[in-house]
Formats: C-alpha cells, sequence, structure tokens
C-alpha cells in the first residue's frame, strides 16, 4: 500500500510540473573581376564582399534542426509572454467547460443515460482513427517527392516534427495524469488510476498535423487548407469519442495541444527564415545600390 501511495505521489507531481509547462542552393557573392587601370578620378573603395554558406541539407540537417526545436520546446514556458499565458487559460476554461459535458457527450455516442462500463473500442479503432492524419502527411510527402517541390518537403517533415513534440508531450500527460478511459469507468474524475485516457494521442497527432496543413502553403487557398487540416482534426476527435476511447474534455485539450505545437513549430520556420535574408547597401558610383540575398536550403 505504502508504493501504491508513493506511486501516486509520483503521478499527481509530475502531472503538477506539466500543468506549470504545457502551453522557435546557398548565394554566394563574386568579387567582380578587376578592372584595367584608368586615368581620371580615383575609383570608390570596393565594398566588402558578403560570403553566404551553403547551410547543411538533407536528413542529417532536418534531424539536428529538430534537436533543436525540441530544446526550445520544452524550455518556451521560462519565457512565456502575456499572450501565451493568456492562451493556456483560454485552455484550462475549454477543458473545464468540456469536462462539465462529458457524461452528457458519452451517453449520446453510447446510446443510454445510465450506460454500464464498456463496451471497448474495437482493435481495429487504434489504425483506423489515425488515418485521416496519417494521409494528410503522407500525401504531401509523396507529392512533394515525386514533384521535387522543397516547400513540400519542409510542410511534410513540419507535420512530422508537430505530431511528434506533441504526442511526446501526450505521452507525459497520460502518464502522469492516469486518467480512466470511459469504457473503463463513469466517473468522469477518475484520476491517477493507472487510465491512460487524458489527453488524446490521436487528436493530438491529427491536430498537429491538420495544423501545418492549415497554415501553410499558398494563401490564395487557405480556405480550403484550413477546412481540410482542421476538419482532419475535428473528424478524429469525432471518431474517438463514438468509439468510446475518450472523453470530450481529453479531445479539447489534445487539440488544444496539437495546435499550440503545429504554431511553435512554424514559428520557429519562419523566424530561421528571416535569419537567412539579408539586405546590404553597396555604395556605387553616383549612388548606391540595394543588394538582398536569401539562404535556400
Amino acid at each position: 500500500m505504502r508504493i501504491k501511495y508513493r506511486f501516486r505521489q509520483v503521478r499527481r507531481l509530475t502531472a503538477a510540473l506539466l500543468l506549470g509547462a504545457l502551453p522557435s542552393f546557398a548565394l554566394a557573392a563574386q568579387s567582380p573581376p578587376t578592372p584595367p587601370a584608368a586615368t581620371g578620378p580615383a575609383p570608390l573603395p570596393s565594398p566588402s564582399v558578403i560570403h553566404y554558406t551553403k547551410k547543411p541539407s538533407g536528413l542529417k540537417h532536418l534531424f539536428f534542426r529538430s534537436l533543436g526545436d525540441m530544446k526550445a520546446y520544452y524550455t518556451a514556458p521560462l519565457h512565456w509572454k502575456r499572450r501565451n499565458w493568456e492562451y493556456f487559460g483560454g485552455v484550462v476554461a475549454a477543458f473545464a467547460i468540456a469536462h462539465h459535458y462529458d457524461t452528457q457527450v458519452r451517453q449520446h455516442f453510447v446510446g443510454s443515460s445510465n450506460p454500464p462500463i464498456g463496451p471497448k473500442p474495437p482493435s481495429s479503432a487504434v489504425y483506423t482513427d489515425a488515418m485521416p492524419g496519417f494521409a494528410a502527411f503522407a500525401l504531401t510527402w509523396g507529392y512533394a517527392t515525386l514533384t521535387g517541390n522543397r516547400a513540400g518537403k519542409s510542410e511534410a517533415w513540419n507535420m512530422l516534427e508537430s505530431a511528434g513534440l506533441a504526442s511526446l508531450t501526450g505521452e507525459a500527460m497520460k502518464f502522469a495524469f492516469g486518467r480512466q478511459r470511459p469504457y473503463q469507468t463513469n466517473d468522469t474524475n477518475k484520476w491517477f488510476a493507472g487510465g491512460s485516457s487524458f489527453p488524446s494521442l490521436h487528436v493530438t497527432a491529427a491536430f498537429a498535423i491538420g495544423t501545418v496543413l492549415a497554415e501553410s502553403g499558398n494563401p490564395k487557398i487557405r480556405w480550403l487548407r484550413r477546412t481540410i487540416g482542421y476538419g482532419i482534426g475535428i473528424g478524429t476527435a469525432y471518431l474517438r469519442m463514438k468509439h468510446n476511447a475518450h472523453w470530450l474534455s481529453d479531445t479539447v485539450v489534445a487539440a488544444a495541444l496539437g495546435m499550440a505545437t503545429a504554431h511553435f513549430v512554424l514559428d520557429r520556420r519562419a523566424a530561421e527564415a528571416m535569419d537567412n535574408s539579408t539586405v546590404t547597401v553597396v555604395p556605387v558610383r553616383g549612388g548606391a545600390m540595394l543588394a538582398f540575398a536569401h539562404v535556400f536550403h
């Protein structure tokens, strides 16, 4: 009994810590050939030439980039600003509202006002419920590979990275909170009981992938991307509740976790793109020339 008590204390301590930490072909300038000596006024001094070094590319670069993102991701709460804390407060409020309706939503899907414990979801649901998100990633990666589209490959990697980071966090939360699933109990407050309901990893990954799809690519079809991307997340949440695998509040927190992680990764890529661009003013005879350089990788 003492060992079980201490195990629950570890869960509660981990949960408290998680709540406090929940939701950042190269161009090379070439020197012009030296002109022959000429009579007349002395020429302007040649400006310094800025050389741009090609950054590493390929899977090795993506791997090490992801390691840097992971470090920044898990230390981000230490640097949160007011807007971040407002978002976190909104998630807590959304969880409280959803938790209030957990029982009613479950009754709707199981079709009983006083449902018995169960039924357990079919084993195939683990795979079928993950198909929308996996299909979005596979189609994005496949199309980008066939067409040689670098932007598409980067988008697919952002999907994979977002889903991975969010799922790692979700798995830690599952262990910390130990909430039992709807087919295991009728009590919506069965926390720290060895369960794995909170949050839903299916929904977390689906919203991470769907958010990257929604907020990337051509802005002219943003409405279509958002319809498909967020529709993938909402559809996955519906399937998990329909199969009696999760409470409503499990899916709400999972959605927030997935979206927040995806926006973190996208913001890091945007900041990286800004760092790769340089504007230089070069003096020339009779005026100045504005030069812009960007490193593509």
